[in-house]
Order: structure tokens, then sequence, then C-alpha cells
């Protein structure tokens, strides 16, 4: 009679506890469905993300003006690289609908390099497309290097209100000498080579390497200047400031020939081109691309901190 009670009581502590078990075993595997679900949503996102940002849009049917944008910096790890705008420009080019293209510019200029290169593969495309006119259109701004790009087209078209112009070169920078002096700092520079420590700002002024850089500058400068002159030939109305670096509005880069007229994407696709329907050719990177290319860009300023104080600049 006294084993029932304690039969009775074990019975129910084993219920309890294969009770608990079960529990927590459903809890587990809810779990790890929750987060597959998780991962599985994560996983939609990122394709998704990636797969807008993979091609250009191409047209399918009709005849269209193209657009390829060049905004922001011209530079070659941005979005207005030469790789980048030459490869929208290009597949532009090679749809049989393209009625003509539009570059699209709001820059305030950027590397001359990267300028120099859409400006030659333009004038190319227009050689071997002579019935494509290729043109300009400037949004906010077309300063220095993106005017340098923009002459290559063969009409440019501006806002009354547009900036244009910006024809020169720079190179800036910052001396810390005398702060380095006031806080006891000593700069300690090794090198092979005499000028390897060109223009570096923790350094006292180099006379002969300032004159170096301005001579330097003075030539770029004049292949910019080539450049504006070859893109516009007898349109252009030279005055002696024309090249010292001045910004003008559209409505004055039109009365001196740096522009030819005023006109928006639409209005010259509708009313210049005849080729309402607009299409985009501008390319677009994949995230995974464009996070690369920024680990690659983070680590080559590492490597050469000097890089960015001995850059010239049309801007």
């Amino acid at each position: 009679m006294t084993q029932e009670p304690e039969n009775w009581e074990r019975k129910v502590l084993e219920k309890v506890a294969m009770a608990a078990v079960q529990e927590q075993r459903r809890a587990r595997q809810w779990g790890i469905f929750f987060k597959l679900l998780g991962f599985g949503y994560l996983f939609l996102l990122l394709f998704l993300f990636a797969g807008n940002w993979s091609d250009s849009e191409v047209a399918t049917v009709g005849r269209h003006t193209a657009v390829v944008d060049l905004k922001g910096v011209i530079a070659s790890n941005e979005r207005a690289s030469a790789d980048i705008i030459i490869e929208g420009l290009r597949n532009a080019y090679a749809d049989k609908n393209t009625a003509g293209v539009i570059l699209r510019i709001n820059s305030p200029g950027g590397s001359p390099v990267q300028a120099s290169y859409i400006n030659a593969e333009m004038r190319r495309l227009r050689a071997l497309h002579p019935n494509i006119p290729l043109y300009a259109v400037v949004e906010d701004i077309c300063a220095s290097g993106g005017y340098y790009v923009a002459v290559a087209a063969d009409r440019i078209y501006v806002n009354p209100a547009s900036l244009v112009g910006s024809i020169g070169v720079l190179m800036d920078g910052f001396g810390f000498t005398d702060t380095m002096k006031k806080l006891g700092v000593e700069r300690r520079l090794l090198t092979a080579g005499e000028n390897k420590g060109f223009l570096d700002p923790f350094s006292p002024e180099n006379p002969q390497q300032k004159e170096y850089a301005l001579a330097m500058l003075k030539e770029i400068h004049g292949q910019f200047i080539g450049a504006v002159r070859e893109g516009r030939g007898n349109r252009l109305h030279e005055t002696p400031d024309m090249f010292s670096g001045l910004i003008w509005t559209g409505e004055r880069a039109v009365q001196l020939g740096l522009a030819d007229a005023y006109g928006s994407t639409d209005e010259v696709a509708r009313n210049v081109i005849k080729a309402e329907k607009l299409v985009d050719y501008t390319p677009h990177e994949r995230w995974s691309d464009r996070l690369a290319k920024q680990f690659g860009v983070g680590m080559s300023k590492a490597l050469d901190p000097l890089e960015a104080w001995t850059q010239p600049f049309l801007r």
C-alpha cells in the first residue's frame, strides 16, 4: 500500500520532465526555422539589391535618345570614371535604335587623365557614327574636368543658371611645419631619391619642387586649353580671362561660345534629336564590385599617403 503513492508521484514527475524536454525541442526547432527564414530573407534582399546594380538599362524596341549620366567627381574610383562613362557611351552607340546620344553632365571636375580618356573616346565614337549626334547637356555645373569632357560633344546645351568653365588646373595641400614645431614633433622622412618626398606637407617647402610642380600644372593647363580650342573651334570667342580658371553662368557661356544654346535633356531629345523616348545607358556597378573597389582604394591610400597631396585636379 505504501508503494502506490511513490509510483504515482514518480510517473507524474517523469511525465512533467518529458513534457519539458519535448517543449525545449520544439522551441529549438522553431528557433532554427526562424533563423533559416531570416537568412533566406536577407539572401533575397541581397540578390535583389545586386540585380538592381548589375547592368545598365538596354533599349529593346523603338527609336530613342540614349542618355549617359556623368555626375560627381571624375576619378578612377568614382561613378564618373572613364571606364564607366565610356562603357555607357559605347553601349548607347551599339544599339541600332539610338537616334542620338546625350551625355548629361553635373560635375565639378576631377582627374585630367580620366577626363582626357572620355574626351578622346567621344571624338572616336563621333567619327565612327557620323549620323548619330552626341550632345552634352549641362545641369547645375560643368566645370574644369567636366568641361574638358563636354567640349568633345557636337554641341553643348546649358541652363542660363548653370555654372560652366573653370578652365584651369590646381594642386592643393597644407603645410604643417609650424604646427609641428609648436607641438614638438620631429619629421623623420627617409627616401631613396632626392625628390621622392615631393611636396611632403610635413617638410619645409622646397623652392625647386614648387617650381617643378608649377611647370607641370602649366603643361596640363596647356593640354586642357588645346582640347577646348579643338572642340569649340571658331565658335569660341576668346577673352583674356577665358583660360584663367574663372567660371561663368550658362547665359554668359553661350555668349562666349563656351556653350551653344539653352536646353534640358527632354528638350534636346524632343526638339533637336527628334526622338522623345529616353533610354538610360549609364552602367551601374554591382554592390560587391563597389565594395571591393572602395577597399582597394583605401589600401592604396594607406600605402601611399602622399598621393592625395600630389595629384593634379581639374576643378
